[in-house]
């Protein structure tokens, strides 16, 4: 009888074949999905070996109740040019990390967040951007009146979806199952959203702006908003915030909010409106769609998971936390040379990068990779290292940044009810043969 062979897990989803969906039910039975990071947690070493397809040299070295990269991102599939649709209504897409790889990131390579259903006509000759509210002089603005009467800039900006990483949370937060791939750092084009205001005349109470766009609400309600956010007028008058009409020299993708939309970068995503059609500027925190209850919004305390949390105990979420990302190699590998490059991002809200460290002994030690500065301010910063591992067998590459303030990425964060702001680090799986 021949003797069965045991692969990694990952080559397992791939060939299956009846397709991901089989796998998962042949390797965990009837278990949901999300029971099934409980069900990991509780199996033996001998298992976890079976499972990746290799000894594990440094296996004394996992935290307790740890779950290998090999098993927690296997489920990934790719669809349209390498994006993972989570969501068709509304549309939500992200991109593994190894598709994220570049410097800047390609339009076709950006990540899709929708709240709603986008607009079907995106002419830019027709646009119109109206600003108002507490300003000297209403505005109403073509992209061609953007162009000839301010400045024109193209800068590298991190855009990042304040649920990035939700799936990781136990238990599981309700939205969208992000795992690292909502994120993308491209060259956008526009004008500074700061000039446009100072044009308007910001009146002496002004303490916030709010934003609309064209999208409809899914429900299709006539004058429901999927979506409305703002920020506190400070942060409005920084001089990365743009008002853009154009991505990597071109045109914004409709799914990126073509043909106008607004970029804040370092905050949560929401907040850079897409297919803008409106500012307006308030005396009070802004009320609208997604602004109010528990949207885009953590606990002002730590909380066990599970906990139910009071709607006025929540606090908004603004700048977002250090973060990197490892893009090369991509995770589930099996690597031949011993010794190669790891590479990837590294990028920090409203502040800089100033350290990535790199474990591939689950943390017992670390290396300082080589860091680029960024390309320009609120742009994510390379970084890459060489890895030399000891012997055959299974190993994880951690990634951990520390930003210019000294906070450092955790293993793990505090769980909260909507699975916002997880920046702990990112894992890979390797497998040296």
């Amino acid at each position: 009888m021949a003797k069965k062979q045991s692969v990694p897990i990952t080559q397992f989803y791939r060939d299956h074949p009846g397709g991901p969906a089989a796998a998962e039910k042949k390797l965990f039975g009837r278990i949901a999905h999300s029971d099934r990071r409980a069900f990991l947690k509780n199996i033996g070493l001998a298992a976890i070996g079976t499972f990746v397809g290799a000894a594990i040299p440094f296996h004394r070295n996992m935290p307790a109740g740890f779950i290998p990269a090999a098993l927690a991102d296997a489920h990934v599939s790719e669809d349209k040019d390498g994006l993972t649709l989570l969501n068709d209504r509304p549309l939500n897409a992200e991109t593994p990390a190894h598709f994220l790889d570049d410097a800047v990131t390609p339009t076709s390579r950006h990540f899709v967040r929708n709240n709603g259903i986008p607009p079907i006509d995106v002419d830019a000759a027709g646009w119109m951007l109206t600003l108002d509210g507490l300003v000297d002089t209403p505005l109403s603005l073509s992209i061609e009146n953007l162009r000839k009467n301010f400045e024109v800039v193209s800068q590298n900006l991190v855009i990042e979806c304040g649920g990035n990483g939700r799936a990781m949370f136990n238990p599981p937060a309700r939205g969208n199952q992000w795992t690292y791939g909502a994120v993308g750092c491209s060259n956008w084009t526009g004008v500074r959203l700061r000039d446009v205001l100072q044009a308007a005349g910001i009146k002496d109470n002004v303490i916030y702006t709010a934003h609309e766009g064209a999208d409809a609400h899914l429900s299709g309600k006539e004058g429901k908003i999927p979506l409305s956010r703002g920020m506190p007028i400070t942060k409005a008058m920084d001089d990365s915030n743009l008002i853009a009409f154009g991505q990597n020299g071109g045109d914004i993708h409709p799914m990126n909010g073509a043909p106008l939309r607004l970029v804040v970068p370092g905050w949560p995503g929401s907040c850079s409106q897409k297919w803008l059609t409106r500012i307006w500027l308030r005396d009070q925190v802004h009320d609208g769609a997604k602004m109010t209850g528990t949207s885009y919004r953590v606990p002002k305390y730590p909380v066990a998971p599970g906990t139910k949390v009071p709607t006025e105990d929540f606090e908004i979420i603004e700048a977002m936390p250090v973060k990197s990302l490892i893009t090369f190699p991509a995770g589930g590998q099996e690597i031949s040379e011993r010794s190669f490059e790891v590479r990837g991002h590294a990028w920090a809200g409203d502040t800089t990068v100033d350290a990535v460290d790199i474990s591939y002994d689950f943390g017992a030690t670390w290396q300082r990779a080589n860091l680029d500065a960024p390309a320009n301010k609120e742009a994510w910063q390379q970084w890459r290292t060489t890895v030399a591992l000891p012997e055959a067998g299974y190993y994880e590459i951690w990634a951990r940044a520390t930003d210019a303030n000294g906070r450092m990425q955790p293993f793990a964060i505090d769980w909260n009810p909507k699975g916002y702001l997880n920046n702990s680090f990112h894992r890979i799986a390797v497998t040296a043969i």
